[in-house]
């Protein structure tokens, strides 16, 4: 076969598209592979009357015991949720009585003693109801998108949500690993505190 470029010309062409083959697909298996989580913005919280009405803050309900439902929080799902309910957390000044979760005048949140339970739906009704000894209602002052963001954040203190959703980075003062670096903690309800004893 007659050609008019040398034969070494025509081998480097040759091994050259064979690499920018290469290349092409190589990128074209990158960029399938990469997929990022799906964000709503909006829509996603979870019915809030169903959880303020599941949870019990005292023990005489009317009619008796009644089966207590979960509420499941779409926002521990989502990476850029929990992050915003960090920023909330800080904004509302939540880290004045929790101390960045460790606990001050109010109880840590990063451990596995939860006097009201760590359950979506019973952080969701401290942060909406307030509490008896100090925690104040935040009904009127959050949205309950905002509520939901912040009950993401504060499970992700002890490790509650899953591990690549929760923040890794803070902007105070170092004081424990990040969210995303700690051990799961398995909270288990505390008796609530007697008549003026003040909660750990």
């Amino acid at each position: 076969m007659f050609s008019l470029y040398p034969k070494s010309l025509h081998r480097s062409r040759v091994r050259m598209g064979g690499r920018w083959c290469v290349v092409a697909v190589a990128t074209t298996m990158l960029l399938c592979g990469c997929t990022r989580e799906k964000r709503k913005f909006s829509g996603g919280e979870p019915n809030s009357n169903a959880a303020v009405s599941s949870v019990r803050l005292i023990d005489l309900q009317p009619g008796g015991a009644q089966p207590v439902s979960h509420v499941d929080n779409p926002f521990e799902h989502n990476a850029y949720a929990t992050s915003e309910g960090k920023r909330l957390y800080s904004s509302y000044n939540c880290a004045s009585c929790h101390a960045h979760g460790g606990g001050d005048i109010g109880p840590a949140l990063m451990d596995d003693k939860w006097i009201y339970g760590a359950s979506p739906e019973n952080i969701y009704a401290s942060i909406m109801e307030g509490r008896p000894n100090g925690m104040p209602s935040f009904r009127g002052h959050l949205t309950e998108d905002q509520a939901w963001k912040i009950v993401a954040y504060v499970r992700s203190m002890s490790a509650q949500v899953p591990q690549g959703v929760a923040p890794n980075r803070s902007d105070e003062m170092k004081s424990s690993p990040a969210e995303n670096s700690k051990k799961k903690e398995n909270p288990a309800p505390a008796a609530p505190p007697t008549s003026g004893e003040q909660p750990q």
